[in-house]
């Protein structure tokens, strides 16, 4: 066995023990290359270290930090409340108001599952009072933050761009952002037909009387093995979820300074090219010091396993490109006699581990692996590096990723199950269809 091969049975086993053990895949990826990188390569610590990504640390602190900040001091439920007044009331453009606030969290900067948190459980909400199907609810927040999340500020942008430029690839950051978003739209859509939206069309908010409080029952005692504190918590975490509605309506000096410095993210990282990472570190910093009190536990909320995740995984993936594992695996990829099936089945791959894990970590591994097979100049770069982006951010609805999972969570308890069932169905649909659309859209036309 190849020292090579080896190297790929420790990612899978990486994989696999962080999903069966519910572990963080970037501790694991930092054991992994540990083990690897000094045990089988001989290299040494300034070796490995070479590996970790310390421009997507600070991306990832900076901007989880500033939009910590955002949510604790009410500038996100102000732009909620805005959203919804902006649609008059109109039932059936609430679904589309959480779709955009999302793409836009996403869009400049915020982490596609943090987004996903915030939005999930006052969307939910929003479905039980206006009696919104939770399903469309909850895949148009999904879809939202897959739609903004591949922008050149966003996080998943920011990954697939840094690698596709390390790679001296040919790379198109705003076709990807357009594509992704376009392609989320029109699911989203499809989406809003098959879950109810036609009924909300002709309804308003003002129709629909919100449900009258019903009093607290005794908790009842819970058969053995039923987890009878997990129930309990649990409903008493939806009570208190359905109830809460942002009603905030004024802009205090924190909103405003905030959404300043939300507008000087997006204006700098775009119009003046400044790293993305070290100016919203550097605003939520200005912020911290202004209005210390306020924002002392923005630290605490900071995404800090996703820092772990994306700098275990790009690290071990950086030790595998250094050996030349990566290299192998693109030659066996073009090994495949035929380019349009090998890029397919790229982006299979990507949705189907994708589905069961962090796609933050999916695109730092799979990418690469497809370098070597594009670098042969069979297929277009740019139109299979969007098939594999969408391929493997859709699948996000999956109960078993991470979106899917926060959307479960935040879904009142009497709904729950079906909720769960439902983004199970979906999500692991989207394994199959997901790279079938994208790959007949971006790579066999052969246009990109």
């Amino acid at each position: 066995m190849s020292q090579q091969v080896l190297s790929i049975i420790v990612l899978v086993l990486i994989v696999l023990l962080a999903t069966l053990r519910n572990v963080n895949m970037g501790a694991v990826a930092f054991l992994g290359a540990f083990l690897v990188g000094t045990l089988i390569f001989d290299e040494s610590e300034d070796d490995l270290f070479s590996g970790f990504p310390g421009d997507l640390f600070v991306v990832l602190v900076g901007v989880t930090l500033l939009f910590a900040i955002a949510k604790a001091n009410g500038t996100v439920d102000w732009l909620i409340h805005v959203g919804v007044r902006a649609v008059r009331g109109r039932i059936a453009f609430i679904p589309w108001v959480m779709f955009l606030v999302t793409a836009l969290l996403t869009t400049v900067g915020a982490v596609v599952p943090g987004a996903v948190a915030i939005m999930a459980p006052v969307g939910m909400t929003f479905a039980v009072r206006h009696r919104i199907n939770p399903m469309l609810m909850g895949l148009l927040i999904i879809n939202g933050g897959s739609a903004g999340g591949f922008s050149p500020i966003g996080v998943f942008g920011v990954i697939t761009n840094g690698v596709v430029e390390r790679s001296e690839l040919p790379g198109n950051p705003g076709l990807l952002w357009v594509g992704s978003f376009l392609f989320n739209a029109l699911l989203s859509v499809v989406v809003f037909f098959m879950f109810g939206g036609r009924e909300l069309l002709n309804r308003r908010v003002d129709d629909t009387p919100a449900p009258e409080p019903e009093p607290e029952p005794e908790p009842e005692p819970e058969p053995d093995g039923a987890g009878g504190t997990t129930a309990t918590t649990a409903a008493t975490a939806t009570r208190t979820t359905t109830s809460t509605v942002p009603e905030v309506t004024t802009l205090s000096p924190q909103r405003i300074v905030t959404l300043t410095g939300l507008l000087l993210l997006v204006v700098g990282a775009l119009a003046f090219d400044i790293d993305v990472g070290l100016l919203a570190l550097s605003i939520a910093t200005v912020i911290c010091v202004l209005f210390p009190k306020d924002t002392k536990a923005g630290v605490a909320q900071v995404a800090w396993p996703t820092v772990l995740l994306i700098c275990g995984i790009v690290t071990y993936v950086s030790l595998m490109e250094r050996v030349g594992t990566i290299e192998m695996l693109g030659d066996s990829v073009a090994d495949i006699g035929v380019p349009l099936l090998a890029a397919f089945v790229i982006c299979l791959i990507g949705a189907a581990v994708s589905a069961f894990a962090s796609t933050t970590g999916i695109l730092g591994a799979l990418i690469p692996l497809a370098v070597p097979f594009l670098l042969t100049g069979q297929v277009g770069a740019v139109g299979l590096i969007i098939a594999l982006a969408i391929s493997s951010s859709v699948v996000d609805s999956s109960p078993f990723s991470t979106s899917g999972a926060l959307t479960v969570a935040s879904s009142p308890e009497d709904v729950r199950d079906r909720v769960f069932r439902g983004l199970m169905i979906w999500g692991l649909s989207m394994i199959i269809v997901a790279p079938v659309l994208a790959w007949t859209i971006f790579v066999l036309p052969g246009w990109l």
